[in-house]
């Protein structure tokens, strides 16, 4: 039996705790999850530079899974566009049933190898591209069709299971596993499994936005704004990488097309956002080095 579904020797008579304690049990279990991922970082290091090159080049991130392990890859893709301006068409999510499965269980889809193929195959996938592969059982047909059709396009796979030495990451060239065991409600991996890799992919994701210049110290230079709240953060960004009262800051924000980037360097080197986006694009993007330029 897989260790995901093997009932849990814990909390044996969780349905007669009362509430408070309920609660506390099901939290308390998440520990594992996050241990799990503490667990696993080299082996999401390891992932982290096996992109690195291929996204850098011009590949894209296309993540695959089912069900509760599929929605979690759709969160990841579509977070990326907002957080670290990553074109959307480079994130892209393959979800076993599709767009209806994001919203209700599609019965069935996730059995489905060959669809699991065809699905990954129609966005034809390359050398350049990188293929995230997501189960909690890590035996998901519908994900090993897909890393089937992956391996086969030349693209880096990475699997990402929570059970020791699944198919899913014995085939994948680069294996990331999340050992959560059994869960607290056997069976049920939406709980820490889900978690473990929620933790996971915002580990590999981010390390791989933030070696590609997206982050300048910690700060989230590279957003996209799309709402209020983003122009707002993007505005106070730009005030605490530079020091700007609020009214330059609005300005060159304004005048770079709300880039922080952009009006990082035009502010810190008093340049125009037009000489700023040239001495970014000499540095691939990256914030410190166009700094360091002399004027």
């Amino acid at each position: 039996m897989l260790k995901t579904e093997a009932p849990s020797e814990r909390h044996p008579h969780l349905d007669q705790y009362d509430v408070t304690d309920l609660v506390d049990a099901l939290v308390e279990d998440q520990v594992d999850a996050l241990q799990a991922v503490r667990d696993a970082r080299e082996e999401i290091a390891a992932a982290v530079m096996a992109a690195l090159p291929r996204v850098a080049g011009g590949g894209r991130l296309l993540y695959v899974g089912a069900g509760t392990s599929g929605r979690l890859g759709v969160l990841d893709s579509v977070e990326l566009f907002p957080t670290f301006s990553w074109p959307k068409s480079r994130a892209v999510a393959v979800l076993a049933g599709g767009r209806q499965a994001m919203f209700e269980a599609v019965e069935g889809a996730e059995d489905d190898h060959p669809r699991g193929e065809a699905d990954l195959l129609a966005q034809q996938p390359g050398p350049q591209d990188v293929v995230i592969l997501l189960a909690a059982s890590g035996t998901t047909p519908y994900v090993l069709g897909a890393l089937q059709a992956a391996r086969a396009a030349g693209a880096l796979t990475i699997g990402i299971a929570n059970n020791p030495d699944a198919p899913l990451t014995r085939g994948a060239e680069v294996a990331v596993t999340l050992n959560t065991g059994s869960e607290i409600i056997s069976g049920s991996t939406r709980l820490k499994a889900a978690t473990a890799q929620k933790v996971a992919l915002n580990a590999l994701s981010s390390a791989i936005m933030v070696r590609l210049h997206k982050v300048w110290g910690n700060l989230m230079v590279d957003l996209h704004p799309t709402n209020s709240k983003l122009y707002r953060r993007a505005l106070h960004l730009t005030m605490r990488a530079t020091g700007a009262d609020e009214a330059t800051a609005r300005r060159v924000l304004e005048a770079s097309q709300y880039q922080v980037k952009v009006a990082i360097v035009a502010i810190m080197k008093n340049i125009d956002p037009q000489a700023a986006r040239q001495r970014l694009a000499a540095v691939e993007g990256n914030v410190g080095l166009a700094l360091a330029e002399p004027s």
